[in-house]
């Protein structure tokens, strides 16, 4: 294997900056891996859908003439140059609070977790709460293990509340969890230019005759750079289309890149519709979801020290009759040596794949330390697991493709 070339994807990966899909860095990343795989001989099929976006101007609160800075919500509803004010009324986990919310700006301190979605009840339901209360505006406090602002997916197809949400790190959240300790007044304000843009999937195919299809597929979008979250699984996808063309003679081979993954996987849903195989021709579908190598890090007091092994919270889901193969191939990859039945187990993109009808299927998902984080750069890269990954999946892939299932 060229460790190099797959260094230099990760590289070069990070190199295209934040990644919201259809914004500059998305497209320019989508131009990019388009281009190699046609220049690997693959037949490429561009797919076009509208994906929100939002270019903040202005995002934070004013209590008593102190200002903290906020992360807007998507699908945002902007609040406009006068803001909305009232008094901070704090919120809890279970959606719990003392005294009255009408009118007020609720202050939903989240759970600590490795968050990732809004649509998880966790995140959901007590800002739900919220505005059921009489809120009118709500700031969730997302509690993980960075102190750092955590970028919640969305669904893609309109705001989710009633009211502006915005969210804040829990580093900066002291001021206003001490101002809804008083109901004190406060006013959030959000400014920017939002709406929808033009993003687009494709796919590579080689189409040999042979009418038994092996899909790959990875997602390539997401809220900052995203460097540990989509990197690995972009350079395994990259690296697995290179082997394939010649590794695989015997299949037709389908290599899927979507966009807009933050959107609960809008990309995903549109290349079902139209650029996947049919289910009853495809032979085996692996999805490289979040997580695929990512760095681990030592809690270390103020400040965590990075460790040369892999983020452990990365999870292999396969068909139940593929986990003696899986076992095997991957004994020793922290993480992916305990595969799991995806009929127990399976997030992401990959319950798309499974409820479309792909059989036999396999995928991977995970959050790691700095996912969605604005931090998750090139220091979270793990170059030698990623190296290790993409290995384990080219034997998997060639095991698969040789079986009988």
């Amino acid at each position: 294997m060229n460790s190099p070339s797959i260094e230099a994807d990760l590289l070069r990966y990070v190199g295209y900056g934040e990644k919201r899909a259809g914004g500059p860095g998305d497209t320019a990343c989508g131009e990019w891996l388009a281009g190699e795989l046609a220049g690997l001989g693959y037949a490429v099929e561009r797919q076009t859908f509208s994906a929100p976006f939002f270019d903040t101007q202005r995002a934070d609160i004013e209590i008593g003439g102190a200002h903290t800075p906020l992360y807007p919500q998507p699908i945002v509803r902007p609040t406009g140059p006068e803001g909305v004010s009232g008094p901070l009324v704090r919120v809890d986990s279970g959606g719990r609070y003392s005294g009255a919310l009408d009118g007020a700006i609720a202050v939903v301190d989240l759970a600590h977790a490795r968050w990732s979605s809004l649509l998880s009840p966790g995140a959901r339901d007590p800002i739900k709460r919220a505005f059921a209360g009489g809120a009118k505006a709500a700031v969730a406090i997302t509690n993980g293990p960075t102190g750092k602002v955590i970028a919640l997916n969305a669904d893609g197809r309109g705001p989710m509340f009633d009211g502006p949400v915005a969210l804040v790190a829990p580093e900066d959240a002291g001021d206003i969890l001490a101002g809804a300790m008083e109901r004190r007044e406060a006013r959030l304000t959000i400014q920017g230019d939002g709406g929808r843009r033009t993003a687009f999937n494709f796919v590579g195919r080689m189409d040999r005759g042979k009418g038994r299809w092996l899909a790959i597929s990875t997602p390539r979008s997401g809220w900052f750079v995203c460097a540990a979250e989509r990197g690995p699984g972009v350079a395994v996808w990259l690296d697995l289309a290179r082997w394939a063309r010649d590794a695989l003679p015997d299949h037709d081979l389908t290599f899927i890149c979507n966009t807009g993954h933050e959107y609960e996987y809008l990309g995903a849903a549109e290349a079902m519709k139209a650029i996947a195989p049919p289910p009853a021709a495809t032979h085996f579908w692996l999805h490289l979801g979040a997580n695929v190598a990512a760095r681990d890090w030592h809690e270390t007091p103020g400040k965590p020290a990075p460790l040369p092994s892999v983020d452990s919270q990365r999870f292999l889901s396969v068909s139940p009759d593929l986990l003696p193969m899986a076992r095997e191939v991957f004994a020793g990859q922290t993480g992916y040596e305990a595969p799991v039945s995806s009929q127990v187990l399976a997030a992401g993109e990959l319950v798309e794949v499974i409820k479309a009808g792909y059989s036999p299927a396999a995928g991977v998902f995970g959050i790691h330390r700095y996912h969605h984080v604005a931090e998750d750069d090139e220091r979270c890269l793990n170059v030698a697991a990623t190296v290790a990954a993409a290995e384990g999946f080219r034997r998997l892939v060639a095991q698969v493709a040789a079986a009988d299932i």
